[in-house]
């Protein structure tokens, strides 16, 4: 059971009342509280965590696309799978934000392992997107360049997005059996993972490779 910060005293009334003027002798299991300094701590290493999380996904990508830099350059892949993914991230934030004003919600250490469990799903299905183009650059020089690089993004989201849809598909369907049934205790956290992989699967087809199209175009004009 989770309640607002109680004192001792708080506890140990609570604990008679449950016995029912000894007549039950109830069993405290664990008894944890988190106070303004843990809180502040723990938000500290949550930032840190998903800085570090998308620094590294910002040079394994541009790392992995090296051999692609026209007509976009491979780091330019990463910044946008970046940019998608603070979308995906700031969505549930969001709504959490809401609940919590309205319903009580709290964000704990379970919610911030939920943002990175999006971060990790999400840039899975933008890279799956990339490496389509990616390949699709490869056979379009090839054929010497006969198509744009709009038609090809199009071409490419066209081929994965029913990959992308199933593989997402499944996941929520086992989250949402999850959050219905599951303890709890994780509720919240089944709840955080239902709103970020649903968000991350359109952000990876129309956020990502739209942002690289518009990337391009606004390059050319210059």
């Amino acid at each position: 059971m989770i309640l607002k910060e109680i004192s001792q005293t708080d506890k140990d009334s609570i604990l008679k009342n449950l016995s029912f003027e000894g007549k039950y002798s109830p069993v405290e299991k664990t008894f944890s509280t988190i106070g303004p300094v843990l809180g502040k701590e723990a938000l500290q290493k949550a930032w840190i965590s998903i800085i570090l999380v998308l620094s590294a996904i910002v040079l394994f990508i541009a790392f992995a696309f090296r051999k692609v830099s026209r007509p976009v350059s491979s780091w330019i892949y990463g910044i946008v799978a970046v940019l998608a993914l603070l979308h995906d991230v700031i969505v549930p934030t969001g709504v959490f934000a809401i609940l919590g004003h309205y319903y009580g919600f709290e964000v704990d250490t379970l919610f911030v392992t939920a943002l990175l469990v999006i971060l990790g799903f999400s840039v899975h299905d933008t890279i799956v997107v990339f490496d389509r183009i990616r390949e699709n650059l490869h056979k379009n020089e090839d054929m010497g360049g006969k198509k744009d690089f709009e038609t090809i993004v199009g071409e490419s989201i066209n081929e994965t997005f029913v990959r992308s849809i199933n593989t997402s598909l499944t996941t929520l369907l086992a989250i949402l059996v999850l959050f219905l049934i599951g303890p709890e205790a994780i509720r919240n956290f089944s709840l955080a993972l239902l709103i970020g992989i649903f968000i991350g699967t359109y952000s990876s087809i129309f956020i990502g490779s739209t942002l690289l199209v518009t990337i391009n175009n606004w390059r050319s004009k210059r």
